[in-house]
């Protein structure tokens, strides 16, 4: 069982930057590849990023490449999303997961666990 807890989220101006932060419980978070996915209001839950259970390997959407950077620290058993020229789609509840899949999981349902979700707002 993992559980994860996000915060960092917040109201930013477009252009702005915010740093998610995602703590897991547990012993064995470095059996997880770990993901960050986004909800905005209507639409479905959509990948952002992920990142392989070693952090050597990182994978964006094409969306958020080039702007966002995921990060992890196994010893502190923490993901980050560091976003940069953040823009007004950018904004929806954003959330951390982890993965137990041999593939790289850039599908939800390739997640076995769920973080509750931190808002995200990027104003214009």
């Amino acid at each position: 069982q993992v559980q994860l807890v996000e915060s960092g989220g917040g109201l930013v101006q477009a252009g702005g930057s915010l740093r998610l932060s995602c703590a897991a419980s547990g012993r064995t978070f470095n059996n997880y590849r770990m993901g960050w996915f986004r909800q905005a209001p209507g639409k479905e839950r959509e990948f952002v990023a992920t990142i392989s259970r070693g952090g050597s390997f990182e994978y964006y959407a094409d969306s958020v490449k080039g702007r966002f950077t995921i990060s992890r620290d196994n010893a502190k058993n923490t993901v980050w999303l560091q976003m940069n020229s953040l823009k007004p789609e950018d904004t929806a509840v954003y959330y951390c997961a982890a993965s137990q899949s041999i593939a790289v999981p850039l599908r939800a349902n390739l997640y076995d666990y769920w973080g509750q979700g931190t808002q995200v707002t990027v104003s214009s």
